[in-house]
């Protein structure tokens, strides 16, 4: 069997893979697959194998296996991924791209009905998720107009950045500029009575699609702090938390974590919640852990700051269409069926490692 004809649920399965790999390396080293061992956590492994505490590329790949990133299973066999993101005796991100954009190419049949682009809009700023910096406008980008030409889709589309990310949900999209709006972290709106007002917006004016990618939210504190470890999200009472501007809190207002329980500070950017915390003027940023880690890492402040080992928030990114646009839900339909395919062939997968792989080659 060739490294390209390799199933996908070979690929997507960490206990099949672990059941033909001849061994399990002892050590923690990319691109093995490694048995854990009591004491063991994401961050450690992560730390070990590729330098950062940036977990998430492991979690992505061992998520079927992993349902508290706090507490591993000692025995759990992980597979952790290569630096370019493959997964241990799996085909590379670029061969499965290449083999499913050479099979779309197969099945492509050109239509006589005229029909519009597809009008895509996402920000810049928000690493490693998007970027015009990035192949393809980045991670969730590719995502997006890959799956528009998956599942039995061939549609055409645009992509445009505008950096101002309120004016896509409050202006853009309701104006019908722009069909859909990547990416957006959706609230659970059975929980819309404990939202504040703009976070149940996204309840009452958005249709999102499937959830495209699951984001480990840690919870980012100085060492000497007495937030630095606590175990439950009710021990932050009294807290002065960091999340920039504009961005989500929905994740917080459904722990309680609002004010005046709580004190919000919101500057313009996630590097400026840092830094306030450096200063002395926040006691905690909440972020993705790609992003906390990285700038922990650019500040030069891994001796001084800590991701909390008790605590994290999982939150689901879509893609997002406004209510009043006639086609969304037609367009979100059409992306979800290119998703479901994508996840079955292993494409998602490469897409979303790769996309790491790219950020992590940038950062480090």
């Amino acid at each position: 069997m060739t490294r390209k004809n390799r199933s996908a649920r070979h690929i997507l399965t960490a206990v099949a893979t672990a059941l033909v790999l001849p061994f399990a390396a002892s050590a923690q080293e990319a691109c093995t697959v490694y048995p854990v061992k009591a004491g063991d956590t994401l961050a450690n492994i992560a730390q070990t194998a590729y330098g950062t505490f940036d977990y998430q590329q492991i979690f992505n790949a061992n998520r079927n296996l992993i349902s508290n990133p706090n507490q591993l299973e000692v025995g759990t066999i992980l597979q952790l991924p290569c630096p370019d993101g493959a997964l241990p005796e799996s085909a590379s991100a670029r061969d499965i791209i290449a083999e499913q954009d050479a099979l779309q190419a197969e099945r492509a049949t050109a239509s006589n009905s005229f029909e519009p682009a597809i009008k895509i809009v996402s920000a810049n700023g928000w690493e490693p998720f998007v970027g015009e910096k990035f192949e393809g406008g980045g991670m969730l980008v590719r995502l997006a107009t890959t799956a528009l030409n998956r599942g039995g889709n061939a549609r055409e589309y645009t992509v445009s950045f505008v950096d101002d990310w309120a004016s896509h949900t409050e202006t853009l999209l309701p104006l019908g500029a722009f069909d859909i709006s990547i990416a957006w972290y959706m609230p659970d709106c059975s929980k819309i009575d404990l939202l504040s007002e703009g976070m149940k917006k996204r309840c009452t004016d958005l249709d999102g699609s499937l959830p495209i990618y699951e984001s480990v939210v840690g919870f980012y504190a100085k060492k000497d702090s007495d937030y630095n470890g606590v175990r439950n999200f009710s021990d932050y009472a009294g807290a002065r938390i960091c999340r920039p501007e504009g961005w989500y809190t929905f994740d917080l207002e459904e722990q309680g974590l609002i004010e005046p329980v709580v004190t919000m500070v919101f500057p313009k950017s996630l590097n400026e919640c840092f830094e306030l915390m450096m200063e002395g003027d926040v006691d905690v940023v909440p972020t993705e852990i790609e992003n906390g880690a990285a700038i922990v890492k650019e500040m030069g402040a891994e001796d001084q700051v800590a991701q909390n080992p008790f605590l994290t928030n999982f939150l689901n990114l879509s893609f997002v269409t406004h209510k009043t646009n006639p086609r969304g839900r037609v367009y979100l339909a059409m992306l979800n069926r290119g998703l479901t395919e994508m996840r079955e062939s292993g494409e998602w997968y490469a897409i979303i490692s790769s996309g790491l792989a790219e950020f992590n080659a940038l950062t480090n």
